[in-house]
């Protein structure tokens, strides 16, 4: 089965992306599934790297980084990135600056689209 995460909310305010990534790390595991990940809108900035959050507190870099280790592909809009002024070099390795082309190739490839 194919499954496509798309996040749309900011890393941290709300637990949104936080949710999807725990979801997504946790179908990953499933030795049947593929799944990929698209960070749109503010999301984008969940694909950060050096993120510094409080002891305590959910780290999604490492979520991200879990995630890409276990073959999770990710991608961070392109055009959302540039808007935020967040460069390719700023992204958590195994995040890739996307596009609406690779998403719609991502939506069609997918058996289930889940939307947080």
């Amino acid at each position: 089965m194919n499954l496509l995460f798309m996040v749309n909310d900011p890393p941290y305010g709300t637990e949104r992306a936080y949710n999807a990534l725990r979801h997504a790390n946790a179908v990953a595991k499933e030795p049947e599934v593929q799944v990929k990940v698209f960070f749109m809108a503010d999301a984008v900035q969940c694909a950060r790297q050096g993120q510094v959050v409080p002891q305590g507190y959910y780290n999604l870099e490492r979520m991200i980084t879990i995630a890409t280790r276990r073959g999770v592909e990710a991608g961070a809009c392109g055009s959302c990135m540039e808007a935020r002024a967040l460069t390719d070099d700023a992204l958590i390795p195994g995040v890739h600056q996307s596009s609406l082309d690779e998403l719609s190739r991502w939506t069609i490839w997918a058996d289930k689209v889940i939307v947080y």
